[in-house]
């Protein structure tokens, strides 16, 4: 590892930390499905992709340094083909002392390393967009189906949706196309022949797109449950993301995401029988509860205004006829 990749995995490591400590005091975001306006969706999405960084930026940094390293080579070995060109001719033609050639060199590296940190972080960048995109998906549908279908749930009916949620997840996680996503995450080399597209910094913003789109193929069903099931807080929050960190760290991670499939589908089944209660308190039931209360308060605040205002007009007749 050379020292530009040393200054990437501590970068990515850091990132990650300062996200965890904001993802710390991140606010109630159940409370922005009751409510879809501006405000709400953009503090949502802001919470949302923070704590996407803190959970999956360890998990990406083999990715990341290896497409550091191919572009970093190439650039390298196509600025060593002009150097020695550019050597040859100042000493057959003595045109420029020692202390020039390595000014210029000096100053050719510079620019060598700010490209690549420009195309690595757009690598990243684009890899991290994917996972915004989706926050604000799973807020759009779940937010509906709070405010529509599930408003006429009881307990019990949110409780197998919950426990049908978890089944399902349990099931992909022995799915082919979990497989083949969860392969191409824990192997870099693999991704990047698949899905190598050039040295451009256009072609790392596609393939950061690429990873982005694989490992949401992978990991899916851990978000789908902390957005449905209200576990966004800190506790599952490092627990998916250590989940997630050993499956594409380890190179039989696929052994850990059967495993986990199987605790989804016992839950899952315990929680359709009604053996045991999977949502905590601020989860579905409770956000329910409180968009119910929040909608009896406003109607009775606009009954009070109704009130009021009828009291204003009944009060000016008489001062008219009193005139």
């Amino acid at each position: 590892m050379d020292k530009s990749q040393k200054i990437i995995s501590i970068s990515l490591v850091s990132i990650s930390v300062i996200t965890w400590l904001f993802s710390i005091n991140q606010p109630d975001m159940m409370q922005a499905m009751m409510r879809l306006n501006p405000i709400a969706v953009t503090i949502f999405t802001i919470s949302w992709t923070i704590g996407m960084a803190a959970m999956m930026f360890p998990a990406i940094i083999p990715m990341v340094l290896l497409y550091n390293r191919l572009t970093s080579n190439f650039k390298i070995n196509d600025n060593n083909t002009n150097n020695n060109f550019l050597v040859d001719s100042k000493f057959n033609n003595n045109a420029e002392n020692l202390k020039e050639r390595e000014n210029r060199q000096l100053s050719q590296l510079f620019v060598l390393l700010s490209r690549t940190a420009i195309k690595t972080s757009g690598f990243v960048a684009t890899y991290l967009l994917v996972w915004a995109l989706t926050g604000v998906m799973l807020l759009l549908l779940w937010s509906i189906l709070m405010n529509n279908l599930f408003v006429v749930y009881n307990a019990k009916d949110l409780a197998n949706v919950s426990g049908i949620l978890l089944v399902l997840s349990g099931i992909y996680q022995f799915s082919s196309l979990k497989k083949r996503c969860l392969g191409y995450c824990e192997s870099p080399l693999a991704f990047f022949i698949k899905r190598w597209k050039g040295h451009k910094f256009i072609d790392g913003l596609k393939m950061g797109l690429y990873h982005g789109i694989y490992c949401l193929g992978c990991c899916w069903p851990y978000f789908l449950l902390m957005v449905a099931l209200g576990w966004m807080n800190i506790l599952w929050m490092g627990l998916f993301a250590a989940i997630i960190f050993a499956e594409k760290i380890w190179t039989k991670g696929i052994w850990i995401a059967r495993g986990t499939g199987i605790v989804f589908l016992l839950i899952g089944f315990l929680s359709i029988t009604g053996i045991m209660s999977i949502v905590p308190d601020g989860g579905i039931h409770s956000s329910q509860d409180q968009m119910n209360n929040s909608m009896i308060m406003e109607d009775s605040d606009q009954g009070r205004s109704s009130m009021n205002m009828s009291n204003y007009v009944v009060m000016d007749m008489d001062i008219d006829m009193t005139k």
